[in-house]
């Protein structure tokens, strides 16, 4: 094994080979763009519950939650009750360059942190919009949605940061003080919906797909325990883009795909612009706690109203029977 096949402790295999199907990625080049990165990726990683994405050659990429029984016991986890599943998720915590390398050993390809801190899992750190376009659509209208948002935001005196997703999007990320889950996210619902009523034609805060009339999705969904994609993190994406920060006066020029893992490094220097332009803690205004409260939870109202045209389908099929 050469020196290179060794870093902080982990013995690293099979870098040679393509990192996925379908790419001339290796997995040596995700390897070297994570240690690379580490000093700007750890910060946003440390002291939070984490899910990766990971791939193998010859399957589809799968999101892992659960710390595997094979992992090093040196590696922090932090067990939490999952609702949805109904289990105990051990969940691993990257705070070290020594366990970036092992999970991107692991052909960890995604870094997707929690909102929250586990020394304070009741209070998130960050509101968090996610910009989600309608299929086909150009990222300038992800711009013009983007800017919506900033502007619902400044109305209630609120400053805030933007990165590309990796994907089509942009999540905007404000970070918040002394607020809890649910005031996080009452206060994410009134934001949507300030955004929403400035363009009403273009952007849209419909959760169910169908609903949506070919327009920006404002997903105000990312609050309590929900995960996003990290700065800085690759995307299973064609070329492994990254999710990468903007500033302001660049996001109309940006160009999401041409921000790569292999392309990435070269741009920065010794520069972190997501630390740069991330503004302090801020409260959270009462108007927008006040307005939220009157506006229903996405995801529940989603929930309901698939049921409701299910027990519509049923009663419209006994009819004909």
């Amino acid at each position: 094994m050469s020196a290179d096949d060794a870093r902080a402790g982990i013995e690293l295999t099979h870098l040679d080979q393509p990192l996925a199907d379908d790419t001339d990625l290796t997995k040596r080049e995700l390897v070297d763009y994570l240690d690379t990165m580490r000093e700007r990726i750890l910060p946003v990683l440390e002291d939070r519950p984490l899910s990766v994405i990971r791939v193998r050659p010859g399957s589809a990429p799968f999101m892992q939650k659960n710390l595997p029984k094979y992992a090093p016991d040196w590696i922090r986890s932090v067990s939490t009750w999952a609702e949805r599943s109904k289990r105990t998720v051990a969940y691993p915590v990257c705070d070290d360059r020594r366990t970036l390398l092992w999970l991107a050993n692991q052909r960890a390809v995604e870094f997707h942190p929690t909102l929250y801190r586990i020394r304070d899992d009741a209070h998130p750190t960050h509101l968090v919009l996610d910009i989600d376009p309608p299929e086909g659509a150009g990222f300038e209208v992800v711009v013009h949605a983007a800017q919506l948002v900033r502007e619902a935001l400044v109305g209630v005196g609120l400053d805030c940061a933007v990165k590309t997703s990796g994907a089509k999007g942009v999540h905007i990320f404000v970070p918040i003080e002394d607020a809890d889950r649910e005031q996080a996210a009452t206060a994410s619902r009134a934001i949507a919906a300030r955004a929403e009523r400035l363009d009403p034609d273009s952007v849209t805060t419909a959760f169910v797909r169908d609903e949506r009339e070919g327009k920006v999705f404002l997903d105000s969904t990312r609050a309590g325990g929900a995960t996003v994609a990290a700065v800085y993190s690759p995307r299973m994406r064609p070329g492994l883009p990254v999710s990468f920060p903007i500033g302001w006066d660049e996001l109309g020029d940006a160009d999401p795909t041409r921000l790569t893992i292999r392309t990435v490094p070269a741009l920065l220097g010794d520069r972190d612009p997501w630390a740069e332009a991330m503004p302090a803690p801020q409260a959270l205004p009462q108007v927008l706690l006040d307005e939220g409260k009157d506006i229903p939870v996405a995801r529940v109202q989603a929930m309901h109203a698939g049921k409701r045209r299910k027990r519509e389908q049923e009663l419209r099929g006994n009819e004909t029977n």
